[in-house]
């Protein structure tokens, strides 16, 4: 099977997310057999919800598309490194592989900070990627702050 990245997807909702004044974070949750389940990008401001980051409105839209609390063999793109909120869900929902761009040393709950898959309590550990279209995912982020600056 030829490997297929639907990272171009994360980034489009990530800019939308921008658009709407959203930190700029995007998600793709894609089947074993590679079709998009869901995507999303970040609403916490719209929809006054801290836990509205792009992972988990895209691993809620999918769980409720394939009607299982688990995605098993499902992959999840993402434009930033998930927090360890999207992480711990990302383990509930026994997401198979996490592929994404730029990395998070300040909220980061995968490779920074409480790395939650590395911890015995996580009940799953997916295979993680990191660095795709990290340049862009990063350009994306650092503009829309300076902005707000």
């Amino acid at each position: 099977m030829v490997f297929t990245s639907h990272m171009d997807l994360a980034l489009e909702e990530a800019r939308l997310a921008a658009l709407r004044g959203e930190v700029p974070v995007g998600a793709v949750v894609v089947s074993k057999g590679g079709d998009v389940l869901a995507k999303a990008g970040n609403r916490t401001r719209e929809l006054s919800d801290p836990s509205a980051h792009a992972e988990m409105l895209a691993i809620r839209r999918a769980c409720e598309t394939i009607g299982s609390e688990r995605l098993i063999g499902c992959d999840l793109y993402v434009t930033l490194e998930p927090c360890a909120m999207c992480a711990g869900v990302i383990a509930a929902a026994r997401v198979a592989r996490v592929y994404y761009g730029a990395s998070d040393p300040k909220s980061g709950g995968v490779a920074q900070g409480a790395r939650v898959f590395d911890h015995a309590q996580s009940h799953h550990r997916p295979e993680v990627y990191d660095g795709i279209a990290s340049e862009i995912s990063e350009t994306l982020l650092k503009s829309f702050f300076a902005k707000k600056r």
